[in-house]
């Protein structure tokens, strides 16, 4: 299996004070991965570091030929901010189309075709004229998620998803995902939740109280896990 990225022996922090220390991981063509751990763990600042928006304090993290640093397609947790867009879905969708620009001033034919290819996939082909702004939580978190997979071919990063989602949507979410994920798209998902790392991911990232990188059947075998199993109410 061909690794998209890999780190080893990383330390990430602020002004010279590591808040993660040595991790070390790999990430393959096909993998969903969950990012777990508690809150001031370091998932957030791992973020900014594979988006190369934060550099390690020691260490780095490695991209394969088989991707380029701005071809990651990058969900945000929801923000006040984006549900106030003054725009409309498909300008919002063709925004992940920024990257590939280059020189360009202005949207090719082919950067509207993958917009409204990917609003389509994902069932939401009849939004595109709306306003942003005017949708419901569950809707604009799928325009958004279109606008990621507009940016990226081969790698999907989600940082608390569902934040603010009804558990209803919230399931749906999650199923779309893991469709993405079965058409051969990688997934590195930051989440709270752990219904996704025990139903869809097949490797578990842990941060905090102690450090695990592996699959998840390891996880949910090893201390950690089955602590963190405890702590979130599973206890069978």
């Amino acid at each position: 299996m061909s690794y998209l990225i890999k780190g080893e022996h990383i330390d990430l922090g602020y002004e010279g004070m590591a808040i993660v220390r040595d991790i070390s991981f790999r990430i393959d063509e096909g993998d969903y991965l969950c990012i777990l751990g508690e809150n001031g763990a370091g998932k957030s600042t791992l973020v900014k570091a594979i988006l190369s928006l934060h550099q390690p304090l020691r260490g780095q993290i490695e991209f394969s030929s088989l991707i380029r640093k701005n071809e990651i397609g990058y969900l945000a947790q929801q923000s006040s901010a984006q549900k106030s867009f003054p725009c409309s879905v498909e300008e919002v969708v063709l925004s992940g189309r920024v990257n590939s620009l280059s020189s360009r001033f202005f949207y090719s034919k082919e950067d509207r075709r993958i917009a409204m290819g990917n609003l389509d996939r994902l069932g939401i082909g009849d939004l595109a004229k709306k306003s942003f702004s005017s949708l419901s939580g569950g809707q604009m978190q799928r325009v958004l998620l279109a606008r990621a997979l507009t940016a990226c071919k081969k790698l999907l990063l989600l940082d608390e998803p569902v934040t603010g989602l009804d558990p209803h949507t919230t399931s749906g979410f999650y199923s779309l995902i893991e469709d993405l994920n079965r058409e051969g798209l990688t997934i590195i998902m930051v989440t709270h939740d752990i219904h996704p790392a025990l139903n869809y991911a097949d490797h578990i990232m842990y941060l905090g109280r102690g450090y695990f990188y592996g699959t998840k059947d390891d996880f949910f075998q090893d201390e950690t896990g089955l602590r963190f199993l405890k702590e979130a109410g599973h206890n069978d």
